[in-house]
């Protein structure tokens, strides 16, 4: 049988503040199987975003393990974090954290930049992530050119660049118009048929609705896994 994805255990991420310590997730025992698609739901401070976090290697644990494809996080230096989250993770965010002064194509091709491979071979994977998500007529195009939703398939094609484990998403859809947030929904279903763990972030019902499994979250624990 093969690793889970992620597995998480006893995983815990308290912060200090004036008012005493905050425990954003507590103690949370997960595992998440390859080519899952799992949604994060629950009202805003309940710890979605910091899970997210923790699961992106942006932010580590106060305690406990979080293991991807079976390597434990926290044996990792920086430099090893920096490598894991390049080549097993892809991100999308709800403001899209594309480079304004480059077009579709450099901005898919920045995490194969940061992984050595060579400018020939990176081009042509970068063409074909942006004709998988039907942008091959905007290569050139900077992001001040493009609409919402043309951004947010450029960024869905870099998350995808590097072939990663798991693709984490915070809010897809966020920004959005309605007709605009189902194409993007309609295409992390055919990134999720195709086999890529996916895991989002929402506060909308129906979105979380298009997942497999939701797991519902409350004072950094979670309530409810459907």
């Amino acid at each position: 049988m093969s690793l889970p994805v992620l597995e998480l255990r006893q995983l815990t991420r308290h912060y200090a503040t004036p008012a005493g310590p905050v425990v954003a997730v507590d103690k949370m025992d997960l595992i998440i199987g390859r080519g899952e698609f799992v949604v994060l739901l629950g009202p805003s401070g309940c710890g979605k975003s910091t899970l997210l976090n923790l699961l992106g290697c942006l932010d580590r644990p106060t305690s406990g393990e979080l293991l991807i494809d079976g390597v434990a996080v926290s044996g990792l230096d920086d430099d090893g974090l920096a490598r894991l989250r390049n080549h097993k993770i892809g991100f999308v965010f709800q403001h899209y954290h594309l480079l304004s002064r480059m077009s579709a194509l450099r901005n898919v091709e920045l995490p194969m930049m940061y992984a050595g491979i060579r400018p020939d071979i990176r081009r042509e994977r970068a063409q074909e992530g942006l004709r998988r998500v039907n942008l091959a007529h905007r290569l050139d195009h900077t992001p001040s050119m493009l609409s919402g939703g043309e951004s947010q398939r450029v960024a869905i094609a870099r998350a995808l660049a590097m072939n990663p484990s798991l693709i984490l998403a915070d809010e897809p859809t966020g920004n959005l118009d309605s007709r605009t947030g189902e194409e993007i929904m309609q295409l992390f279903e055919t990134i999720h048929r195709e086999g890529t763990t996916l895991v989002m972030v929402t506060h909308a019902q129906e979105m979380a609705q298009r997942a497999q499994r939701t797991l519902r979250l409350r004072d950094g624990k979670i309530e409810s896994d459907t």
